[in-house]
């Protein structure tokens, strides 16, 4: 398995595990939404900010991020292939392009949303705390933190 920036000729094997785990996010529940999510991944890809684990033309996760927003904006993970650390090596992937010393922030399903309880203890486990609540896509969700210090900012593996 490699961890790399994903490519447009990913684009296919990307939708492929977008589709998978669809129902678990809001706003890909229709056609439209997925045609739209897609031409939203090549933007990130084509800014350079969708990574992903890939091994074999598949894509085993994927992850969008935001330097200007200092956002991780998509997290997913094949189901076949969890509890692998795949998402856990995304993240620290990101984190490396990330401006050191700034909050990196996420948001997830609210406390109590069964769609959310691996994400929250995911992001907890990787030392992201909580934080405002809002809503995405007529969902409400949680804003998880990650704060960063100027000085050993990248945790460790």
């Amino acid at each position: 398995m490699e961890i790399r920036l994903a490519r447009a000729e990913d684009i296919d094997a990307w939708m492929a595990l977008v589709e998978q785990v669809r129902d678990v996010f809001p706003g890909l529940e229709t056609a439209e939404a997925m045609a739209e999510h897609r031409a939203t991944v090549l933007g990130f890809m084509k800014n350079s900010s969708a990574v992903c684990a890939a091994e074999a033309g598949h894509i085993l996760g994927g992850l969008l991020f935001s330097k200007k927003n200092s956002m991780l904006c998509f997290l997913a993970v094949d189901p076949a292939c969890r509890r692998q650390h795949i998402a856990q090596k995304l993240v620290f992937w990101m984190l490396t392009q990330m401006e050191p010393g700034k909050d990196i922030t996420v948001t997830t399903y609210r406390e109590g949303n069964p769609n959310g309880t691996a994400a929250r203890a995911f992001y907890k486990g990787m030392g992201f705390t909580e934080g405002r609540l809002t809503e995405e896509f007529g969902c409400p969700v949680q804003e998880f933190v990650l704060k960063r210090r100027a000085i050993g900012c990248v945790p460790r593996p």
